[in-house]
C-alpha cells in the first residue's frame, strides 16, 4: 500500500512586477503567475505525480510579497525518503533561479493543514513616498516598490483619524473592487491599521529636499478583492483633503462598491504581503501521523 505524500508549509517571497499575480495562469501568456514557476521547480524534483502549490493569499500583478505561504504534497518514488524542510527549500530555490522568487522556509505539517483556510491573520504593508513633485523624482531603486501620491504633503493626523473608523468588524462592500471574484460575505475584521514612518532603500534626498517614506500597515484574517488598495487610496485622499474622515464613515455605511471615488485606489506597486500567521497547534503533526512516518 502506497503511503500518503508528505505535506509541507512553505513561505516564499517575490518581486511582483515580473508576474501576472501569484496565482497560476496559462503558460502562453506574456506574464504568468508565481505559482507557475513554483510548480515548475517542484516538477524538477521528480515527484511521482504532479505537485500543486495551494496558495494562502492571492496577490495581483505588481503586488509584492515579503512572505506569502502555500502548502504542497510532495509524493516521492518508492524507496526515496521524504525531503526535510531544509532540503526541500534548498532544492526549490536551486530550480527557481534566476527568477525573483525565493523559498524562505519549508516545514512538515499535518495532512489536514491548509495554507489558505488555516491562516489566522494576514498582514499587508503599503509604502508611500512623500516629497516628490513629479514621478521622475522617485529614486530608481524605489520605482516599483512604492507610490508617490501627487499634490504635496499629506495630513497624517487626518489619515490616522480616518483609519480609526475602519478598525474592527464592518461590511466593507464600499472598499471591495467591482467585478472581482465572488466572496460569500463582505464582512471583515481589521485587527490593525497603522500609519507610521517607514524606511527607504538607498536614496533619501530628492532634488527639492528630503524624501519621506511612510507605511500603512493593515492586519486582518482575510480581505475582500483589492480592499487594502482601496482603503489606502481613500486614506491618501483624506490626507490630500479630497475626502474627510467623515466621508470614510459614510462610505462604510453606504455598502456600495461604486461609492468609492474612481481616483481613490492605490496602485499595486506599493503593496506588500508581509506575513501570514498560523496557530502552532495547527502546524504540529499528530502522534499517529508521526508514527506512520517512521
Amino acid at each position: 500500500m502506497a503511503r500518503a505524500p508528505a505535506r509541507y508549509l512553505v513561505y516564499f517571497q517575490y518581486f511582483g512586477t515580473r508576474y501576472s499575480g501569484v496565482m497560476e495562469t496559462k503558460s502562453d501568456q506574456a506574464l504568468v503567475g508565481v505559482q507557475n514557476y513554483l510548480q515548475e521547480a517542484a516538477a524538477k524534483l521528480r515527484p511521482s505525480c504532479p505537485v500543486r502549490f495551494h496558495i494562502s493569499s492571492r496577490t495581483d500583478s505588481g503586488v509584492h510579497a515579503l512572505a506569502n505561504a502555500a502548502h504542497l504534497d510532495m509524493p516521492r518514488p518508492p524507496g526515496k525518503a521524504d525531503f526535510t524542510g531544509h532540503q526541500l527549500a534548498h532544492a526549490l530555490n536551486r530550480h527557481l533561479r534566476p527568477e525573483p522568487i525565493r523559498i524562505l522556509s519549508a516545514q512538515r505539517v499535518p495532512s489536514t493543514f491548509h495554507a489558505r483556510f488555516s491562516a489566522v491573520s494576514r498582514t499587508y504593508i503599503y509604502r508611500l513616498l512623500l516629497g516628490c513633485a513629479h514621478h521622475s523624482q522617485i529614486p530608481v531603486f524605489e520605482r516599483d516598490l512604492c507610490w508617490a501620491p501627487p499634490g504635496g504633503p499629506l495630513d497624517i493626523a487626518a489619515m490616522r483619524a480616518a483609519a480609526e473608523l475602519l478598525l474592527g468588524t464592518h461590511d466593507f462592500s464600499s472598499f471591495r473592487s467591482p467585478g472581482g471574484p465572488a466572496q460569500p460575505s463582505p464582512v471583515r475584521t481589521l485587527l490593525q491599521l497603522r500609519i507610521r514612518p517607514g524606511p527607504g532603500l538607498l536614496a533619501r534626498h530628492g532634488p527639492l529636499g528630503e524624501l519621506e517614506f511612510w507605511e500603512v500597515k493593515v492586519k486582518g484574517r482575510s480581505f475582500l478583492y483589492r480592499q487594502v488598495r482601496r482603503m489606502v487610496g481613500a486614506l491618501v485622499a483624506v490626507g490630500q483633503g479630497r475626502l474627510s474622515p467623515g466621508d470614510i464613515q459614510e462610505l462604510l455605511q453606504r455598502k456600495d462598491p461604486r461609492a468609492l471615488p474612481p481616483h481613490a485606489m492605490a496602485p499595486a506597486r506599493g503593496l506588500f504581503l508581509a506575513a501570514v500567521e498560523y496557530r502552532q497547534q495547527d502546524l504540529a503533526i499528530p502522534e499517529e501521523e508521526l508514527s506512520a512516518l517512521s
